[in-house]
C-alpha cells in the first residue's frame, strides 16, 4: 500500500534534468537542449512540455512591476518507457523570439544611444530573467516532475 501511495505521488517517480548551452543567441531563434529522465521505478511518460520564458522586471519598492513572457513553447506527446534504474534522453529544439522594447532597439542604434539606454535601465532598476521550464506527464501519478532552469541571453 505505501509503495502504491508513493507511486501515485511521484516519490522515487521520474526525475528530470534539462541540458542547456550556457548562453543562447537572442538572434537564432531556435532553443536546442536536452532533457535528460531518470526514475527508481519502470515509469511510463505520456507527455512532455517545454517552456521558454522571460521575466521583465523594473521599477523599485512600491512601483515595482513584474511581467512573464512566453518566448516559446513545445509539447511533444511521447510514449516513452523509463526502466528502473536506468536513464533516457529527449533532444528538443524548441522556435523562439525574443521580445525587443522600445528602450532595446535604441540602445542598437550608436555608442552614444546604447550608453544612454543603459544609463536609463539602471535608472528604472530594469532587467530580464529567462528561464526554460519542462513538465513531464508521467503515467498513474498525480504530481508531474517539472524542472526549471535559469539561461542568458545574449
Amino acid at each position: 500500500m505505501f509503495g502504491k501511495l508513493k507511486k501515485i505521488l511521484g516519490v522515487e517517480g521520474v526525475k528530470l534534468e534539462l541540458r542547456l548551452p550556457e548562453v543562447i543567441d537572442s538572434e537564432s531563434g531556435t532553443l536546442s537542449g536536452t532533457l535528460h529522465f531518470y526514475s527508481m521505478n519502470t515509469q511510463r511518460v505520456t507527455r512532455v512540455e517545454i517552456v521558454f520564458k522571460e521575466k521583465y522586471k523594473r521599477g523599485r519598492g512600491k512601483d515595482k512591476l513584474i511581467d512573464e513572457y512566453e518566448l516559446g513553447r513545445i509539447e511533444l506527446d511521447k510514449n516513452l518507457l523509463i526502466e528502473k534504474d536506468e536513464s533516457a534522453e529527449l533532444d528538443f529544439d524548441i522556435p523562439f523570439r525574443i521580445y525587443k522594447s522600445r528602450m532595446d532597439k535604441f540602445e542598437e542604434k550608436n555608442f552614444l544611444s546604447k550608453r544612454l539606454a543603459k544609463l536609463a535601465k539602471f535608472a528604472k532598476n530594469v532587467r530580464s530573467v529567462y528561464t526554460v521550464e519542462a513538465k513531464a506527464n508521467v503515467e498513474g501519478t498525480v504530481l508531474h516532475p517539472i524542472v526549471s532552469k535559469q539561461v542568458k541571453v545574449r
